[in-house]
């Protein structure tokens, strides 16, 4: 049967004969843009439509973090019905090659995802995405210019505002940001990142038991979230008790019940939950309440020695070196380091300038010696990684 042209959930034309496939790719949408934890949904949509462009590289870019073989594949089959796909496919191809190649550019990665947004404004996925490296590139102010950019098409729309939010935070512009995290809430109660942002604006405003009362308010729409966006909002309440100074027994018991207890469900990913587990315990630590936390931090660190966990993303590495090194796992914690080294030494070297700068204070200061006695360094530099 020849293909034809559907309309997807944001009105742009996608090649495809399967109704099937459409749905796989607006369900995928949404779980992107309401951090949702069936994301896989998207292989749903090869498996009906092989020969669909986007369907194959929203799924390629799906995999790219698990290092799946299956990659290769699903590149080489959208590349192959390429010429025929429409405007807005070849727009999203383009992105997504280029952002998951090896020697990227950021800068121009954002600028080619701007270009995307430019002719197709109502892509929340791929603004989400071009937000996402924006944020490790730690440029809120590009981040914001490409919300702005597309906020005029799309301002009644489920989760932009929250999307606005969070480079206004970043930014400083405390009154913006709450403004507009309270707009996305009224238009959707179970928006998760407008939720975080309002917690956020009450958190540096102290005001930490008016967000310890929201987020217990909003967490019945949580079960849904992913695991990193689940324990991330636990996390950002068990920061309000201990900030407000509550007994750190209530800290221990949003750790328990709320973020390592995440890793019981059968579809749990273990290292989002590890990102916010070790973000809490070392705030706690540097507070000097590890006593009141018994060996949670050994428990986790047994976990952390499993190598199939590093190197999936810098934020969680660098909190995993604190961890191995405060544990004693010096060994684990130097093959780490070196590992680290070694990625840093294959970038170019523009990425090289960038990550020496923010990883210099960390490489000269992790010697052996340093992780076995130092290690209240490592906290107090790590700290800032775990306050989003």
């Amino acid at each position: 049967m020849e293909s034809e042209m559907k309309l997807d959930k944001w009105g742009y034309q996608v090649r495809t004969c399967s109704d099937s496939c459409i749905s796989a790719i607006n369900s995928y949408y949404h779980q992107v843009v309401s951090y949702g934890r069936k994301r896989s949904v998207i292989m749903e949509a090869p498996k009906s439509d092989p020969e669909c462009v986007l369907g194959n590289i929203l799924a390629a870019h799906f995999l790219c973090s698990t290092g799946s073989s299956r990659v290769p594949l699903l590149i080489d089959t959208a590349k192959s019905f390429l010429e025929s796909a429409s405007s807005y496919e070849k727009a999203v191809f383009e992105c997504i090659m280029y952002l998951i190649s090896p020697d990227r550019d950021d800068d121009l990665a954002v600028n080619l995802h701007s270009k995307l947004l430019r002719e197709f404004p109502r892509d929340l996925v791929s603004l989400k995405r071009a937000q996402v490296l924006c944020f490790y590139m730690g440029r809120a102010d590009l981040s914001l210019k490409l919300v702005e950019q597309v906020l005029p098409m799309n301002n009644h729309e489920d989760y932009i505002y929250g999307m606005l939010a969070f480079p206004l935070l970043e930014l400083g512009r405390m009154e913006e940001a709450e403004k507009a995290g309270k707009t996305g809430y009224e238009i959707n109660k179970d928006d998760t990142w407008s939720q975080h942002a309002i917690c956020h604006v009450y958190q540096h405003e102290c005001r930490f038991k008016e967000a310890v009362e929201f987020m217990n308010n909003c967490s019945t729409s949580w079960s849904s979230l992913s695991s990193f966006m689940y324990t991330h909002n636990w996390w950002h309440v068990a920061l309000c008790y201990l900030e407000g100074h509550a007994p750190m027994e209530k800290v221990r018991e949003i750790y328990d019940e709320c973020i390592w207890k995440e890793l019981e469900r059968s579809d749990a990913i273990p290292p989002e939950v590890y990102l916010n587990a070790i973000g809490l315990l070392l705030r706690v630590y540097i507070r000097g309440g590890h006593d009141i936390f018994g060996d949670r931090l050994k428990k986790l660190a047994d976990c952390l020695t499993d190598q199939t966990v590093w190197f999936l993303e810098w934020h969680l590495d660098i909190l995993i070196l604190w961890a191995l090194s405060h544990t004693g796992e010096l060994n684990k914690a130097e093959d780490l380091l070196k590992g680290l080294k070694s990625r840093v030494s294959m970038m170019t070297k523009k990425k090289q300038q960038i990550m020496q700068k923010g990883l210099s204070k960390l490489f000269i200061n992790t010697g052996r010696a340093t992780m076995r006695r130092h290690w209240n360094f490592l906290g107090t530099t790590l700290m800032p990684l775990t306050t989003r």
